[in-house]
């Protein structure tokens, strides 16, 4: 060890040289890597579901939740598990290390699947197992603000909306915040009355009007 000093001190301009070069080459790996603030990291993830109406979240977890958890947990590679049970309906989110074949495992999940299902009731439907893809999740979420009225507001967004998705590589753009448009319609009893109408017609022909439209010909005064 000492002779490996000795002889650092006396090539001490060598030694400074080497250092300089490996801390150059390690500033331009630095810069030429591509850094990602959201890295597309392949995490395998399913999701196992069951439907069974009109049973309580309680029944859903002891009917449906549990059998499904006692037979998911032996498939190989799983990295975490995770359950909801509500209303006539039951979920468990299943999670593997990254880097696994998600094809196999979403072989041996519907195997655990179909294992479990003597232990539910006949009732059920049959559960259904989704692939879920984490590189289809937001990436970029943008807040509009201003003193504009709502409907400005949406409509920029709209305008905004379809900018982007015209953008290479965005796949789709949500608008989130937006209300529905609502028409709200009040007859007046005495005019209903005075015309002899039926309010329950009026309103079945108020309903049967209020369907979407194909674009098409609009036939006025004889010309389309």
């Amino acid at each position: 060890m000492n002779a490996v000093i000795e002889a650092a001190f006396n090539r001490a301009g060598a030694v400074i040289l080497t250092l300089l070069v490996l801390s150059g080459l390690g500033l331009a790996s630095y810069i030429e890597i591509p850094k990602e603030a959201a890295p597309d990291v392949d995490i395998p993830v399913t999701y196992v579901s069951v439907s069974y109406e009109g049973i309580s979240p309680e029944d859903s977890e002891r009917l449906l939740v549990k059998p499904l958890e006692k037979h998911l947990r032996s498939v190989e590679g799983l990295d975490s598990m995770s359950s909801v049970a509500s209303e006539g309906y039951g979920a468990v989110t299943l999670e593997f290390a990254a880097g696994e074949d998600i094809d196999l495992l979403i072989a041996d999940v519907r195997q655990a699947v179909d294992e479990a299902k003597p232990d539910l009731p006949a009732e059920a439907d049959d559960p259904k197992v989704t692939e879920v893809s984490l590189s289809l999740f937001p990436i970029l979420t943008a807040a509009l603000y201003g003193p504009v009225s709502e409907r400005e507001m949406v409509t920029a967004a709209r305008d905004i909306k379809d900018k982007l998705e015209a953008l290479p590589g965005v796949l789709e753009v949500e608008i989130g915040g937006d209300r529905e448009e609502v028409l709200e319609i009040r007859l007046d009893a005495s005019a209903i009355e005075a015309y002899g109408l039926d309010p329950s017609a009026v309103i079945r022909l108020v309903s049967g009007n209020n369907q979407p439209v194909t674009p098409g010909a609009v036939a006025d005064g004889g010309r389309a």
